[in-house]
């Protein structure tokens, strides 16, 4: 194995449970991520780094160059894994000599191979999943471990140039919330790379731009033994207006490539009030503006039905596409390409259809386009990574480095 600690590294962070919570206000909206944080901690101490972990949860470390280099470059990951899918008691499976075919895990559920072409490429190689009763959590546990292996093996060998590098581990990432309390100034780098990607050779310098909404509506509550021409129900009204969004078009479910989507992400309520939360995607922002404009039509369409209820939509922005900025200075996104070419990995110069803490970062001021990890079918249980990829990462993440210790 040419990176001896990285599985093992691995295995050891997805059994810590760190799944974020939305509906939480505080920050870290779970404290259980702190977990992780204090084990980074005592990990980097234990190289013989400086490392902390503020009262947020961001863990904060640095390697000091062994050149004259100009820059100081960030390696950034996230410690939380997603809301959607279970992160308690997860169990890593090692598929080692992969041979083809799918992967059945337990409770039914299955990594059909036919499903997931980049997985009919691996036989011979080391798979890891979950048991299939949770996630993985390779996203992005995958991105740490490849970022703490390559930060050991620099140590380990001083003949190779590298700058300072700048390394930060953030909470709540996967709720839109990873970079509200990163401190830039105390980070210090010049430059940035988030290592939170997917499938080999991917560099994603372009992301969806976001905005998030919530319609509330509210309605009449009236007892219904007694409510002829008196209830309106906020219930129903909500429903229909999801109900008249289209069925194949506009969707998560029927998108692909550079097409936007409306996404109703959650409802509750009651006969008096229900809310629905939206969550807005497009590349641009004209495109972005058009899609919650139509929502708000199929709203002012239905509202006329129903002059007693009140309904209001409230939207905010989330992030906008990084290209913008990136577009400022090529040479972060370059030299990321040029590495690749130097392993031996075939770039992929690719748009994410999601959003990255490298994208707020990058409107802060901080260029952070994002590097592969490897992983594949975030967010589920059929979550695989792929052992041999990781260490392509790892790779890729050690020769950025040497690269950029020689840019003035």
């Amino acid at each position: 194995m040419k990176y001896p600690g990285l599985l093992e590294r691995f295995l050891r962070y997805v059994r810590v449970d760190t799944q974020s919570d939305p509906r939480s206000e505080t920050i870290p909206s779970t404290e259980k991520q702190k977990n992780l944080g204090r084990m980074l901690v005592e990990e980097l101490k234990s190289m013989g780094l400086e490392a902390e972990m503020d009262e947020y949860g961001y863990v904060y470390s640095y390697l000091p160059s062994n050149t004259e280099a100009r820059y100081k470059i960030g390696l950034i990951a996230h410690m939380d894994t997603s809301p959607d899918v279970s992160g308690t008691n997860v169990n890593p499976q090692v598929h080692e000599n992969y041979q083809g075919g799918d992967i059945a895990l337990k409770e039914g559920v299955v990594i059909r191979a036919d499903e997931n072409p980049d997985l009919r490429e691996k036989k011979g190689e080391t798979i890891i999943t979950s048991d299939g009763t949770t996630l993985l959590g390779a996203d992005d546990k995958a991105g740490i471990a490849e970022i703490m292996t390559a930060v050991d093996y620099l140590l380990s060998h001083p003949e190779i140039p590298h700058p300072e590098i700048k390394i930060a581990f953030t909470p709540d990432e996967e709720i839109g919330r990873g970079t509200l309390k990163f401190d830039l100034e105390k980070f210090g780098a010049d430059f940035a790379y988030t290592v939170d990607g997917g499938a080999l050779g991917e560099i994603e310098d372009e992301t969806f731009c976001a905005d998030s909404g919530k319609m509330i509506v509210k309605g009449v509550n009236v007892h219904p033994g007694y409510a002829k021409g008196k209830l309106v129900n906020a219930v129903k009204i909500a429903s229909d207006i999801v109900s008249r969004l289209p069925r194949f078009t506009l969707s998560p479910e029927t998108t692909e490539g550079k097409e936007g989507y409306i996404h109703p992400t959650d409802i509750r309520g009651n006969v008096e009030r229900a809310e629905v939360e939206f969550i807005f995607r497009a590349f641009e922002v004209e495109e972005l503006k058009e899609i919650e404009e139509f929502l708000k039509k199929i709203i002012e369409t239905v509202r006329k039905d129903y002059p007693r209820a009140e309904v209001e939509l409230q939207i905010k922005e989330q992030y906008r596409n990084m290209k913008y900025k990136l577009q400022e200075e090529p040479r972060v996104v370059d030299l990321a390409i040029e590495a690749a070419k130097q392993v031996g990995i075939k770039p992929r110069r690719t748009s994410i259809r999601g959003g990255t803490d490298g994208a707020m970062l990058s409107y802060k001021g901080l260029l952070t386009p994002n590097l592969f990890t490897g992983g594949h079918n975030f967010h589920s249980r059929t979550e695989w990574i792929c052992l041999q990829d990781m260490e392509k990462a790892v790779d890729l993440l050690i020769k950025l480095m040497e690269l950029w210790a020689k840019e003035k």
